[in-house]
C-alpha cells in the first residue's frame, strides 16, 4: 500500500505528470502510453464514424477527430486544460452534426467516441484536481449537454444523461482513490517523523544513562587523586614548601572539578525517574557477570557463561562498565524476544581489546521476531556504549532463527567524544 500511495498522490506542481512519484520508471511512463493508445484509436474511428454513419464531410470529420482526441495527450500534465479544450471541440461537434445527412438514430450530442475520451479525460481530472474542481467539471458537464439539448434534431438517441451519469461515477472513484492516496502518503510521512523523532530522543536518553554512569567512574578518579594530593604532605614529611603548595592546588582543582561533575549531574537527574539514591549505587562491571547470569537463569532462560579471568581488573572502568551493559541489555532482548533460546554468553580479552559475544538461539515457541517491537533501546543503548569507547559493534539474526551480539571494546585507547558519522 504504500508504494500505491506514492503512486496515486497528487502531484506537488501545476504541471507534474500524473505517476510523476512512482518509484519504477515503467509507472512513471505508463500514463503518456495509456493516453497515446487512446489517440491511436479514437483519431480514426472518429473520422471514420463521422464520415461512414453520419455521413459528416470528410474534411469536418477529420479536424473534430483530431480536436477531440489528440488534447488527451496534454491530460497527463495539465488534464484542466485538456478538458477545455476538449469540451469546445465535442461542443462545437455537436452543432455541427445537426446538419448531417444521417444523424437521425445515432448518438447525439456526444457520439460513443467522445464518451470514451471524456471518461479517459475524466479519470486523469479525478487524480489530478481538488474535489471542487471535480464538481464543476461535472455540473459544466451536464449544464452543456442541457443546453445542447434544446437543439436536438428528431429521431436521435440522446447521450446527455448517460454522459452526465458516467463522468460523475470516473470523477467520483479516481477523486476517492487519489484522496486515498494522499491520505496514506501523509499517514506514511507522519510516521517517519515520529520514528525519527522516537529514535532521536531514544539516544538521547541513553546518552544520558550513559553520562550518569561515567560521572561514577570519573568521579571515583577524581576523589583518589583529591586524597593522594591532601594527604601527601603527611605521607612525605619534609617536602617543601612549593611543591606543597602544588599539592593543595592539585586537590583545590580536583574538588572543584567534583564540584562541577555534580553539579551536571543533578541536570542530568532532573527528571526524577529514578528513585531516593537509585543512582548512587556503586556502577557494576564484568566482576558481577556471574550474577546477572545466574538472575537469567532463575527467570528461566538458559544461558551460559564464558568469562576470561582477570578481565575485569584489566579493562578500563568505562570499559569494564560498557560490557556489562552490552551483555545485560543483550539477555534482556533474549528474554523479551526468545523466551527459553539456549543462549551463550563470552567475555575474553587480549592485550588491546575486550571481546563481548552474546549468541542465543531460535526462540522454543513462536513469538515477534527479534527487535521487532519495543522501544528500541536495547541496540541504540549498546551502539552509543561501544561508539564512545571507540570500539565496534556487529549484531543481527542469524540463518537458524537466532540473534548475535558481537562487541569489541579497546583496552588502550582512550575514552574520547568520536564524531558523528552524519
Amino acid at each position: 500500500m504504500p508504494r500505491l500511495s506514492v503512486v496515486l498522490r497528487t502531484p506537488a506542481r501545476a504541471a507534474e505528470p500524473l505517476f510523476a512519484r512512482a518509484p519504477k520508471a515503467w509507472q512513471r511512463g505508463l500514463p503518456y502510453v495509456v493516453m497515446g493508445l487512446f489517440v491511436v484509436s479514437l483519431l480514426p474511428t472518429t473520422i471514420a464514424v463521422l464520415t461512414n454513419d453520419y455521413k459528416a464531410g470528410g474534411g469536418w470529420a477529420g479536424a473534430l477527430g483530431v480536436a477531440q482526441t489528440v488534447p488527451l495527450l496534454l491530460a497527463v500534465t495539465r488534464p484542466l486544460a485538456a478538458w477545455g479544450l476538449i469540451l469546445v471541440a465535442d461542443t462545437l461537434g455537436a452543432m455541427l452534426l445537426i446538419r448531417a445527412d444521417q444523424v437521425a438514430g445515432h448518438a447525439w450530442p456526444w457520439t460513443p467516441m467522445v464518451i470514451v475520451g471524456y471518461l479517459a479525460l475524466m479519470a486523469c481530472l479525478g487524480l489530478r484536481e481538488s474535489i471542487r474542481t471535480l464538481v464543476g467539471v461535472w455540473l459544466v458537464t451536464g449544464a452543456v449537454g442541457t443546453v445542447l439539448g434544446f437543439s436536438q434534431p428528431e429521431g436521435v438517441m440522446t447521450t446527455v444523461a448517460l454522459l452526465f451519469v458516467l463522468s460523475g461515477v470516473v470523477l467520483a472513484l479516481t477523486g476517492a482513490l487519489r484522496g486515498l492516496g494522499d491520505a496514506q502518503q501523509r499517514i506514511a510521512e507522519q510516521e517517519s517523523i515520529s520514528e525519527a523523532e522516537r529514535s532521536r530522543r531514544t539516544l538521547l536518553e541513553e546518552r544520558a544513562r550513559i553520562a550518569r554512569e561515567l560521572h561514577d567512574v570519573v568521579a571515583h578518579h577524581m576523589s583518589v587523586i583529591t586524597v593522594q594530593a591532601d594527604s601527601a604532605p603527611y605521607r612525605l614529611p619534609g617536602m617543601p614548601e612549593p611543591v606543597r603548595e602544588e599539592f593543595a592546588a592539585i586537590a583545590a582543582s580536583a574538588r572543584e572539578s567534583l564540584g562541577e561533575m555534580r553539579r551536571l549531574l543533578t541536570v542530568l537527574r532532573g527528571d526524577g525517574s529514578q528513585g531516593p539514591g537509585g543512582e548512587r549505587a556503586p556502577q557494576p562491571g564484568l566482576d558481577r557477570l556471574q550474577q546477572l547470569v545466574e538472575a537469567t537463569v532463575r527467570a528461566g532462560q538458559p544461558v551460559e557463561l564464558s568469562l576470561a579471568a582477570g578481565v575485569s581488573e584489566a579493562a578500563p572502568p568505562a570499559v569494564d562498565l560498557s560490557a556489562f551493559r552490552i551483555v545485560q541489555e543483550a539477555l534482556a532482548n533474549v528474554v523479551r524476544h526468545a523466551p527459553g533460546a539456549e543462549t551463550r554468553v563470552s567475555v575474553t580479552y587480549d592485550a588491546a581489546e575486550v571481546l563481548v559475544l552474546v549468541v542465543n538461539g531460535p526462540a522454543r515457541d513462536a513469538v515477534v521476531a527479534l527487535e521487532g517491537s519495543g522501544t528500541g533501546h536495547g541496540l541504540v543503548g549498546m551502539r552509543e556504549r561501544v561508539r564512545l569507547t571507540g570500539g565496534t559493534l556487529d549484531t543481527g539474526p542469524l540463518p537458524d532463527g537466532g540473534f548475535r551480539v558481537a562487541a569489541r571494546l579497546p583496552l588502550t585507547e582512550p575514552l574520547t567524544e568520536p564524531k558523528d558519522a552524519s
